[in-house]
């Protein structure tokens, strides 16, 4: 369903319930001055107002009538990918994707994260021009639709910064009092000292502030991540309400997830670290209030390159924040799992990982465009442990990331390499057959943990590094950022004895498999066993309880044997069992269940009733 093109003003305008108008003047006036919290809601009540006018009858009713608990299923798997990650002749990159994934992933993707697909100068997207533009070199408004009508979408909301080649930004520059305060911008370098400095915490060794000529002389300007990407001012309600019309465009555009971008440094307020403050949880609190009033059905999903502990602040009390976190501290982890053959550290972390409420979830990848981030490991691995993953990273061909700590040292922030080369060296001299079965083992244990998975795209075919784009582009993290062409790929996967062609299609075939089963629904309860110190070991039960899945994936190069009790697991003794992963009934006696996994080998065991009765 498509809003209407032109707002239709002719009904009776939109009235904000009650309770989330004192809610949202609450987050106002702890924002901003308290005198201009009349003005602002106003302003935000005409935004929603216009929003709604855009609503068709049928759209309105959808919203009315979703259920948040219902918002994902068991058959919920996003893809990652950039708009032209996947490119050929005569067609737009938006175009070939929707093309390619109508083919390739349809009945398995439900939905399209499109990283930044609008016009940008640097970062491969992250740098914005201008947020309301699809960049031509990708396509048109009219591909995101065609893509719309196929999946379900995420888009980015890259709010915490913009290009300095922006509209924004050229205009702060030539002295326009409408954008004077739409940075953060200093006359002296000096202008913040150095105990202060000290404080903020920074996700890179780039300088935080640089000089920038403008009309009225230099000025130095905030920039958390480049030079080229400016921070925007959050203290401004006046780019406060600028963004709310964006994130309403947004989901008039098609947008059925939203990612909220670095979220960690949108406000920044000198003495304290800059990371986390309160003023960023009630704005993401605004935006939920906003999208429960007349979008419900879109979700926000914060991305927090942080420890664990500080990323799951953002689900608040599981009712106002986020309703998706992405779940930093799972790709360091089954990464230190299977280079160590050790997963008592995952198991550990696993065991705890439960989302606040029914109608949270994590958002469980295992790398990104930007690599495999360290930070949601910490405090979980020892200092020790990342490092060793760290030089095992750079000894399979990859590099190192780092950032500034408040004491001036550097510490690791992420491994930029791709996934497959994470575990698997090129010149190690191992078996192939061996090297495939580690990488889709570690694929696997992604996707049987409560929560949504999500797959980026080169990932689905194993795809190595490409060291020459990092020396080409001068970019650590163009590593895993290669433009694949369509017909080449295709003749890949099509061919058997290829490498990426037996990856896709054991991707695909779990990806059937597990989206086949009530169990592995995002809200289902998860029980994690500590059986082996080799083998990760999930128990997974449907919400009806109508089956119970033991999930066993060897994170090792031996074979391990472990068993269970089948009245602890299972609920009853003799069950039925059926293995998933190979596809074929499983013996086990009345009792007890004896599996003996061979090197980095996946079982789903499911349990079905017996005649009558649950299990």
């Amino acid at each position: 369903m498509r809003f209407l093109l032109e707002p239709d003003f002719s009904g009776s305008p939109f009235q904000v319930p009650a309770e989330l108008e004192a809610r949202m003047r609450d987050r106002l006036r702890s924002l901003y001055d308290e005198g201009l919290t009349d003005t602002l809601y106003r302003e935000l009540e005409r935004l929603l107002r216009v929003h709604r006018a855009h609503a068709t009858e049928e759209i309105i009713a959808a919203e009315k009538e979703f259920d948040p608990r219902e918002r994902f299923t068991e058959q919920d798997v996003v893809l990652i990918t950039y708009g032209d990650l996947i490119v050929s002749e005569g067609r737009s990159p938006l175009r070939t994707l929707a093309d390619f994934a109508q083919v390739f992933f349809r009945g398995l993707i439900s939905t399209l994260h499109i990283l930044p697909f609008y016009p940008y100068s640097s970062d491969r997207g992250f740098s914005v021009i201008s947020f309301e533009e699809v960049d031509p070199q990708l396509g048109t408004w009219e591909d995101i639709a065609e893509l719309e009508a196929r999946f379900k979408l995420m888009f980015d909301g890259v709010f915490n910064h913009v290009s300095s080649k922006s509209h924004w930004f050229q205009q702060f520059l030539a002295g326009d009092p409408d954008y004077r305060d739409y940075f953060v911008g200093f006359s002296t370098r000096g202008a913040i000292d150095d105990d202060r400095l000290r404080l903020i915490l920074r996700p890179r060794t780039t300088p935080l502030l640089n000089e920038f000529h403008t009309i009225d002389g230099p000025r130095w300007v905030w920039t958390t991540f480049s030079r080229d990407q400016v921070d925007l001012n959050f203290k401004n309600p006046k780019l406060l309400l600028k963004i709310v019309e964006i994130l309403l465009y947004y989901v008039r555009r098609g947008a059925d997830l939203i990612r909220l971008d670095a979220i960690t440094y949108l406000w920044s307020e000198l003495g304290t670290t800059c990371a986390h403050l309160g003023e960023v949880h009630e704005i993401v609190r605004l935006f939920r209030d906003l999208l429960d009033a007349v979008a419900p059905h879109v979700a926000l999903v914060t991305e927090a390159n942080v420890p664990h502990v500080d990323n799951i602040t953002y689900f608040g009390n599981g009712a106002d924040e986020a309703q998706m976190v992405y779940n930093f501290a799972l790709p360091p982890l089954v990464l230190h799992a299977f280079q160590t053959g050790d997963a008592r550290v995952l198991t550990t972390w696993a065991a705890d990982m439960v989302p606040p409420s029914d109608t949270t979830g994590f958002f469980n990848f295992l790398d990104s465009h930007d690599g495999i981030g360290i930070m949601g490991a910490r405090g979980m691995l020892t200092e020790e442990q990342i490092l060793a993953m760290c030089a095992r990273a750079e000894e399979h061909g990859g590099f190192v990331s780092s950032k500034t700590n408040s004491d001036g040292t550097e510490s690791p922030y992420e491994l930029n390499i791709t996934w497959y080369s994470a575990l698997n060296r090129r010149d190690s001299g191992e078996p192939a057959e061996l090297q495939l079965d580690r990488f889709v083992a570690s694929r696997a244990l992604a996707m049987v943990l409560r929560g949504v998975p999500g797959i980026y795209l080169p990932s689905l075919i194993g795809h190595r590094n490409d060291t020459e784009a990092v020396f080409d582009e001068g970019s650590l993290r163009s590593i895993n950022r290669s433009r694949i062409d369509e017909a080449r790929l295709l003749e890949v996967l099509q061919d058997p004895t290829r490498i990426s062609s037996r990856i896709a299609e054991r991707f695909v075939d779990l990806l059937e498999r597990r989206i086949a089963e009530p169990a592995f629904h995002p809200m289902a309860p998860q029980r994690v066993l500590s059986l082996d110190p080799r083998v990760f070991a999930v128990l997974r039960t449907a919400l009806d309880g109508s089956a119970r899945i033991l999930c066993l994936t060897n994170v090792s190069a031996e074979q391990v044997s472990v068993g269970v009790d089948c009245s602890d697991v299972y609920g009853r003794e003799a069950p039925q069992l059926h293995e998933l992963v190979h596809g074929e009934p499983f013996t086990a006696d009345q009792r007890r269940v004896e599996v003996s996994l061979a090197p980095y080998q996946v079982y789903w065991l499911k349990g079905t009733p017996h005649r009558e009765g649950r299990i």
